[in-house]
């Protein structure tokens, strides 16, 4: 685990995962936690992977807390991990709120980090950092969504602070290195080369994937993308055998109902398996 955050710490969740395979399966094979963070019993959809859904009984992060996950697939393991719920950031009047998470992934493994949304709710000051570490040979498939605000409850974002970092890599190598930091009322969120005042971002990230995937991958944007663009807007990209996809998005359930049908067009081709939706999606 990482060192001690340099930010006043409220209230910390941390747990550690290692999944390994066994004669038949996808087992937990150490798992280690503290604070309000932790799993029940794992899944198996029929589909070979260990479905795990990481539980945060709080529900959000307030001012100083800290969320911090790691995660180890064995060389042949395969898991799946989502979350039961958005997380959320609460307002926060002092320090910020902390969410990180590393992922490593073995030779010949494979982990599908597919967690439901994200939502800053006004005021709230979000530091979120995800590093994803995957050796040669290694297979992922992973999410990030986020909403600016509560709308539907009268919050708008008209204050708040977020600082965002990605970092994936293979065999050491960096395939991507992304920083965001934004605060509310800034340029950036209404500038078209920004959010262009969209109140959901997201990006899906892929590997390891080639020019035919990326060509079905943008088919299928193209069909759910209306062709003015004013509720979902949407790119995909190759970095080397890395796929990105970005949208922006007026309602968070239009751009999971994207993402989810993205995960269904390409899980076979990434991670070699036919989709079998987490039952914790439907609930």
């Amino acid at each position: 685990m990482a060192a001690a955050d340099p930010f006043e710490c409220n209230w910390r969740g941390e747990l550690a995962l290692t999944f390994a395979p066994s004669a038949s399966n996808t087992v937990v094979a150490r798992r280690r936690h503290s604070g309000p963070f932790c799993i029940q019993q794992p899944f198996y959809p029929g589909d070979g992977a260990c479905h795990v859904y990481l539980l945060h009984p709080p529900g959000g992060l307030a001012a100083g807390d800290v969320l911090e996950l790691d995660v180890d697939v064995a060389p042949g393991a395969a898991a799946l991990l989502t979350t039961p719920a958005a997380t959320k950031f609460y307002r926060s009047d002092g320090a910020p709120s902390v969410q990180r998470q590393t992922l490593r992934v073995g030779s010949g493994a494979s982990l599908e980090w597919l967690p439901l949304d994200t939502i800053l709710f006004g005021g709230s000051r979000a530091v979120i950092e995800t590093a994803v570490e995957l050796e040669p040979g290694a297979r992922f498939i992973g999410w990030e969504q986020l909403s600016l605000g509560r709308p539907l409850s009268g919050d708008r974002y008209a204050t708040g602070t977020l600082e965002q970092h990605t970092w994936i890599g293979v065999d050491r190598e960096p395939q991507l290195i992304e920083s965001l930091r934004y605060g509310a009322g800034e340029r950036l969120l209404t500038a078209a080369c920004g959010l262009d005042s969209f109140g959901v971002c997201g990006a899906l990230y892929a590997y390891p994937a080639r020019d035919l995937l990326l060509a079905r991958v943008r088919e299928r944007i193209g069909a759910a993308t209306p062709s003015h663009q004013t509720t979902l807007r949407c790119g995909a990209t190759l970095l080397d055998e890395l796929l990105v996809v970005r949208c922006l998005a007026r309602e968070p359930e239009a751009l999971r109902n994207l993402f989810e049908a993205l995960w269904c067009e390409i899980r076979p081709s990434v991670v070699g398996r036919t989709p079998s939706s987490p039952r914790v999606w439907r609930t």
